[in-house]
């Protein structure tokens, strides 16, 4: 026999408060915006562009300082929050990789997969921040 749970009326109505959500949105949306400018700035920069290269780098940094950010609302989101908590792994993932991507800058056979990588972890989280179920609490 197969026992089945499900959430009572209460835990149905309460919902994940609507600032730190928007928070964290707004951080997710900063983080997809960053990461296609820094992208560009990387197409041109392969080209043997050096002010485009540095423009690159610097946009990397600002992607950085918004995923600490970003991991912060997300943590917020998920604790005082009871929001789902994967967000908040996703966005320390994006940091590490992130950071990653300091290092391999020169090897493109690691440089560019892990950007699709930060590509990918940046439109889940996006993607569920902007969905209903991202404002319903976990219990």
């Amino acid at each position: 026999m197969q026992e089945v749970i499900t959430q009572g009326p209460a835990a149905q109505g309460r919902q994940v408060s609507a600032g730190l959500l928007y928070g964290l949105r707004i951080l997710v949306v900063a983080q997809a915006a960053g990461l296609i400018v820094a992208a560009s700035f990387a197409g041109q920069a392969v080209n043997g562009d050096q002010a485009l290269a540095d423009t690159h780098v610097w946009a990397g940094m600002v992607v950085h300082l918004i995923a600490l950010l970003q991991i912060v609302a997300a943590v917020l989101v998920w604790r005082p929050g009871r929001g789902a908590g994967w967000p908040a792994l996703a966005s320390l993932g994006l940091f590490l990789i992130g950071m990653g991507q300091h290092f391999t800058w020169e090897m493109l056979g690691t440089h560019v997969p892990s950007g699709l990588t930060l590509f990918g972890l940046t439109v889940a989280v996006l993607v569920w921040s902007w969905s209903p179920r991202a404002a319903v609490r976990c219990s």
